[in-house]
């Protein structure tokens, strides 16, 4: 289906631009939102008419995302959560928890949507992630994950977390750099036993 944009969408296009999406996204997302309409000789003339109007606002909202970059930047996005004892999460940290925590923290209205996860949080960490306040004003953002205020507050200090043989410290990156350095110092000291033995 053929929409003009009303308002800047991020990897679809900006105001005014005329796209291609699929029915569906149109219907259940796009039209009802009004942030798009469909493309007709009408609404071309419809939205010229509107233009000045809707740049306006555009701006507005992004200047009102600009005033609450700080607040997002300094929330204590901390999450407490049962694990199991290799620090695996009985459940997951989702955009929706993120969302409902930063109205709770911060005060600050954001869907779930606005929240650029990926996949949901399933072990004990440090993340970073992106809040997209305004498709122009995106917030880069660390969420902790622990099953304590005690265990966060050891990640915020950059302190290492055990788990049986898991060691949990700053971004995930870093515990995977950990497991394969375990796994090769396990198999070295496995070759020096085979050679002692022999």
């Amino acid at each position: 289906m053929k929409v003009i944009l009303t308002e800047k969408i991020t990897k679809l296009g900006n105001i005014g631009d005329t796209v291609e999406v699929k029915t569906g996204y149109a219907r259940n997302y796009l039209l009802p939102n009004n942030k798009a309409m469909r493309f007709t000789k009408e609404n071309v003339a419809l939205f010229e008419a509107q233009k000045a109007e809707l740049i306006a606002r555009h701006e507005k909202a992004k200047a009102d995302a600009q005033s609450k970059v700080d607040v997002v930047k300094n929330a204590k996005l901390h999450m407490i959560r049962q694990a199991g004892d290799t620090g695996q999460l009985y459940g997951s940290v989702s955009s929706r928890d993120i969302a409902v925590a930063l109205k709770e923290i911060a005060g600050v209205n954001v869907g779930s949507a606005q929240v650029m996860l990926g996949s949901p949080i399933k072990s004990v960490g440090v993340f970073d992630t992106k809040i997209a306040l305004h498709p122009d004003v995106i917030v880069d953002v660390k969420v902790y994950v622990a099953q304590s205020q005690d265990e966060i507050d050891a990640l915020v200090a950059g302190k290492k977390l055990t788990f049986g043989t898991k060691k949990v410290e700053g971004p995930v990156e870093e515990v995977v750099e950990e497991k394969a350095t375990e796994k090769t110092e396990s198999v070295e000291a496995e070759s020096k036993q085979e050679t002692v033995a022999e």
